[in-house]
């Protein structure tokens, strides 16, 4: 049985948020079980709901406490919970900014509905979902022209199962394709993934895919990323 992805919207235009959830309610195993107009609006419900979303579409753009400053505040308090950053701005400030405070995925409001289904689904399994656009932001604003003592370092302490573990990761496979591709156990594969986490220091897969691109331990040329 599909596993119910439960949703909160945070939007401060009614309707857009509408809109939204009307696109949602379609899919079968998507619940939007919260609503909220600002941050502050938002925090205050997860305080108070005794079932969290496993996932928070946040529009930037709110009045009172906006989508910035909220993601923030969830990140210490609900770690737990992914957010998908939403906007109108297909800026590199703002794609930087959201994925350096811990958004989970970044997706401009114009989009179609398939490709915000596709994000939260992927967010939902893999705790990431960057495309083409934001891997490339993330290329060309976090990597130096040369190699640096950390990148030997990284390349000197990982293992090559880890490496093509990490790789994976960044294509946005499951674990359990991982474990098919590399014909490992989907347990072996979070034993690497955790492993990648203790030596990198990140503290979730997006730190891994941030701590990769940095380091050109992937290739977002070569590999097929959605």
């Amino acid at each position: 049985m599909e596993k119910t992805i439960k949703i909160a919207i945070a939007e401060d235009e009614g309707l857009v948020r509408s809109g939204f959830g009307a696109v949602l309610k379609e899919v079968k195993n998507f619940e939007v079980i919260l609503n909220a107009s600002n941050g502050k609006e938002l925090i205050d419900s997860l305080e108070k709901v005794s079932d969290l979303p496993d996932i928070i579409l946040m529009d930037l753009n709110m009045p009172i406490l906006n989508g910035v400053e909220a993601t923030k505040v969830i990140g210490e308090k609900y770690p737990e919970i992914q957010i998908i950053a939403l906007t109108s701005y297909n800026s590199t400030s703002f794609i930087l900014s959201m994925i350096k405070i811990g958004a989970s995925a970044y997706i401009l409001k114009n989009e179609n509905p398939d490709s915000l289904i596709l994000a939260i689904n992927g967010v939902y399994e893999n705790g990431f979902y960057y495309d083409r656009k934001v891997l490339e932001v993330l290329k060309e604003n976090a990597i130096h022209p040369t190699r640096s003592r950390e990148i030997q370092f990284t390349y000197a302490q990982l293992t090559d199962r880890e490496l093509q573990v990490l790789e994976l990761i960044c294509r946005q496979f499951t674990t359990v394709e991982i474990g098919e591709k590399l014909f490992i156990s989907p347990r072996t594969v979070e034993g690497h993934r955790n492993n990648l986490l203790q030596k990198t220091g990140m503290k979730n897969v997006v730190g891994l895919v941030v701590y990769a691109i940095k380091n050109e331990l992937v290739d977002i040329r070569t590999n097929s990323f959605n």
